[in-house]
């Protein structure tokens, strides 16, 4: 069986998330919802493995798209409030992005294969 890379990639993202959440000593409502959104991306992909339908598996990747820009958004806020270095906000943010990516090209492949 081929590796899953999109699969591999967000499970990391996501251990990677909850770490820095454990690490950071702050009261915030911030990392409590990137928690939810790192997670959510790993949680949909999971998901989309076993879509009942392309259409199916084309609308969990499409919230693990909107979970992954929303994710990236959180590290902004993180970063701009000093509470994350930015080496580690670069990691973070790359990563998601890496994902990002290839959940939009695997977006668009559904797409017109469902043509």
């Amino acid at each position: 069986m081929p590796k899953n890379y999109l699969l591999e990639y967000s499970e990391q993202l996501a251990v990677d998330i909850e770490k820095l959440c454990q690490r950071v000593k702050t009261a915030s409502n911030t990392l409590f919802q990137i928690r939810k959104s790192s997670s959510s991306i790993y949680a949909n992909i999971c998901e989309a493995q076993y879509g009942q339908s392309k259409a199916d598996m084309l609308s969990k990747f499409e919230i693990a798209l909107k979970e992954c820009r929303e994710t990236e958004g959180w590290l902004q806020l993180l970063y701009n409030t000093n509470i994350i270095e930015e080496e580690e906000f670069k990691i973070l943010r790359n990563s998601s992005g890496r994902i990002r990516r290839v959940l939009i090209s695997s977006c668009k492949t559904l797409k017109n294969n469902s043509l």
